[in-house]
């Protein structure tokens, strides 16, 4: 079953969320004021009136208050101007403690009883007297919120390293576990600078065709093992995932050696019977056969 949501984004955010649009026309990039944990925010709507199956539908789906209305885009709007007064305080603030954190962003709530400050920093730190110095100044609630290196840039964004804009301030909803492994496999190199994103950790394009190329390293034949090839028995050199191709050290007819390429699909691979070979899951395998 399905149920009709316009899909909003806020400032702080790069994820779309759902809400009912509550019999009202929504056209991409109106204002709308919704409810939400920390209360009524200010919203763009991204994507208009359209229908959404349950089961990518957060429950229970909270429906918006109303389209914004002259006055309360003039209220955004003035909360975002204060920001740059509100970083400022807030960094002299925390220079003149000299705490080990780094101010990432400051912004008020859409009824300005609450100003939320986000920072960074390597480990637990104690603000409990800048909270106290920033409400007497600013003479609302202070709320502290840390966040970690990927939140960071989705919020401020910036350039990676193929030109674009981070696919975190782009369209990415949510941080998936980006492993090691995934580079190994894609063949890339371990060189931390050329894995590492913006955030200097592992970047989040791994992930894209990692479910390929896992199927691809899958059926391909491992290094160093013999294949069966149109031309005889050989050593496999490397492999192509992209290309599905292996590159196999093959002995000719006249005895001489060289390294030919073929499709994975014109290759036999079989693996070499010498103990120094098997890796110890392959002898795990064989003892359960």
């Amino acid at each position: 079953m399905a149920k009709e949501v316009i899909g909003v984004k806020f400032r702080t955010s790069g994820k779309t969320y759902y809400f009912a649009p509550k019999d009202i026309k929504f056209d991409k990039n109106d204002g709308v004021i919704t409810e939400t944990a920390r209360g009524l925010e200010y919203g763009t709507v991204v994507t208009p009136n359209h229908e959404v199956e349950d089961d990518k539908i957060t429950v229970p789906l909270k429906e918006v208050i109303r389209k914004a209305t002259e006055e309360d885009i003039k209220r955004h709007d003035e909360n975002v101007a204060d920001r740059e007064k509100l970083m400022k305080t807030g960094q002299e603030k925390i220079a003149e403690k000299e705490l080990a954190m780094k101010l990432v962003d400051a912004e008020y709530t859409f009824d300005r009883q609450k100003i939320i400050y986000y920072f960074t920093a390597e480990s637990r730190v104690d603000f409990r007297e800048l909270v106290k110095e920033l409400a007497s100044v600013f003479h609302v609630r202070i709320e502290l919120r840390q966040i970690y290196e990927r939140d960071d840039i989705k919020m401020r964004g910036a350039l990676a390293a193929c030109g674009r804009p981070c696919c975190c301030t782009l369209y990415l909803r949510d941080f998936e576990k980006v492993s090691i492994k995934m580079a190994k496999i894609q063949g890339l190199s371990l060189n931390p600078t050329k894995i590492s994103g913006c955030c200097g950790k592992l970047m989040c394009c791994l992930k894209f065709e990692n479910a390929y190329y896992q199927e691809a390293f899958g059926k391909m034949p491992k290094i160093n093992t013999v294949a069966l090839t149109p031309d005889g028995e050989g050593t496999v050199v490397s492999n192509n995932l992209l290309k599905r191709e292996c590159s196999v050290r093959v002995t000719l007819k006249d005895g001489s050696q060289d390294i030919k390429t073929y499709k994975l699909e014109d290759i036999n691979a079989k693996v070499k019977q010498d103990e120094k070979d098997i890796t110890d899951d392959e002898k795990e395998e064989e003892n359960e056969e």
